[in-house]
């Protein structure tokens, strides 16, 4: 089925964007939930007057997320956690913590937009992916340090 989505969904598409999905999808999930409409002649006459405005918006959200990266990138984030003997960490630093620390920082941003192919584990320096926005990622320093003398 032919839809035009109504509001950015993560993972689909953008505002205006016109998808095909399967029926089921939209019949029992997205036209219920107003998250698009079917693409008729008519939906689509909607769509091309309202197309300037959508634009707007887009490059309005894609210059407050280039900003937001800039803030981001200049923030190093510094963990202490508990630690073994080589450096494994008994607990881990998940997408959760950073995002949490982040808010402590000003800085607030969803974690399901944090890429961590696992939990970090151990103790060291990483550089993890932040997807702001669909063109703009950033890249977070974090700091994972042993808690006391026991874990050098």
């Amino acid at each position: 089925m032919r839809i035009i989505l109504t509001q950015d969904m993560h993972e689909l598409g953008l505002e205006g964007d016109i998808l095909e999905v399967a029926n089921g999808y939209a019949r029992n999930y997205l036209l219920p939930k107003g998250y698009a409409l079917e693409a008729t002649p008519q939906n689509l006459k909607f769509l091309d007057s309202r197309r300037k405005k959508i634009e707007a918006k887009r490059l309005r959200a894609k210059e407050e997320a280039e900003q937001l990266r800039e803030k981001m990138e200049s923030v190093d984030l510094c963990f202490v956690q508990k630690a073994g003997e080589e450096g494994k960490l008994y607990g881990s630093v998940t997408a959760m913590d950073i995002a949490e620390e982040l808010e402590k920082q000003g800085i607030v941003i969803d974690r399901r937009k944090i890429v961590l192919d696992r939990p970090i584990k151990e103790v060291g320096q990483f550089e993890v992916k932040v997807k702001i926005y669909p063109e703009v990622t950033g890249t977070l320093k974090v700091k994972v340090e042993a808690e006391g003398a026991e874990g050098k």
